[in-house]
């Protein structure tokens, strides 16, 4: 048995389907009983739970692997003693239902304790599942998400402009959500990892922002659209006027922060081994057809 947590989101729902492609039979655990129908009436188990709640030992009984994540709570009021949290439950419901296989989604950047923003959390995770004894455990940490920037289509309707606190210079790598779930899919079915280990994924290249605001222009019919970078005050404003509680928006501005004076950056020189297969341009067919609905 396979049991995959945050199953109905970017990674959980792709890592499902190409599971139960395989034959294999998958438990899927989220929040929602209604968001779940879809991968139920493909052939995944439904378990309905948060994971901060003590039903994650039922939901991980019989498991032979485990895919684990801890989400940024956008309105927790400490958003790192949340991450913690959960983190803490994942970590008891493994050691009790003893699974001996757990992939981690974590993030680049989460081997630093601090300066980070919500991937200081991330860390404190991993280290938690570190210290499980006689668990194999994978940590995937990717880059940026490309599906981030689905979130600046409204400002992009309505303003005319690409914006977020990253310089418009600074690369980055940055990588499509459905490559970390092939990455974690077919480690699941491999099993071939044991005691504590950390992958990266680094997407195809290094992109700036104002680089891939020129493909995503270029993709919505907007070649001249223009990339800003957004001052830090008034970003973390914006945000809590969006509903983020104010550490949350102060973490995301703190990460900003690191990205921009290269802090947040993989451990590893680019190779084949970390390097992932969709293109942003690819991306940008996806993000247009989201854009002109």
């Amino acid at each position: 048995m396979y049991v995959i947590t945050g199953a109905t989101g970017h990674t959980g729902r792709v890592i499902v389907e190409k599971l139960l492609a395989e034959g294999k039979p998958v438990r899927a655990v989220a929040r929602s009983a209604e968001h779940l129908k879809p991968l139920a009436a493909k052939g995944a188990e439904p378990f309905v739970g948060s994971l901060e709640e003590t039903a994650m030992a039922r939901a991980f009984s019989g498991a032979e692997a485990v895919y684990t994540l801890v989400p940024t709570p956008l309105t927790a009021p400490n958003v790192r003693a949340s991450q913690n949290r959960i983190g803490e439950a994942l970590a008891t419901a493994i050691a009790k239902a003893r699974v001996p296989f757990v992939v981690n989604l974590s993030s680049v950047g989460a081997q630093l304790s601090e300066k980070v923003g919500p991937v200081t959390g991330l860390h404190d995770v991993e280290q938690r599942l570190n210290r499980l004894e006689g668990v194999n455990v994978l940590h995937l940490r990717p880059a940026f998400f490309m599906e981030n920037l689905m979130m600046n289509i409204p400002m992009i309707k309505n303003m005319g402009i690409n914006g977020t606190p990253m310089k418009g210079d600074v690369a980055t790598p940055m990588i499509a959500t459905k490559d970390i779930a092939a990455e974690a899919a077919e480690r699941l079915l491999r099993l071939d990892f044991k005691g504590k280990s950390v992958k990266e994924l680094l997407g195809p290249r290094e992109l700036t922002m104002t680089e891939a605001t020129a493909i995503l222009g270029r993709a919505i019919g907007k070649p001249s659209l223009p990339y800003v970078q957004f001052p830090y005050g008034e970003a973390e404003k914006a945000m809590i006027g969006m509903g983020l509680s104010p550490d949350v928006a102060r973490g995301y501005i703190e990460m900003y922060r690191a990205f921009n004076d290269g802090i947040m950056k993989p451990t590893e020189q680019r190779s084949a081994k970390n390097t992932t297969p969709t293109s942003f341009e690819a991306f940008a067919e996806e993000f247009a057809a989201v854009y002109k609905q």
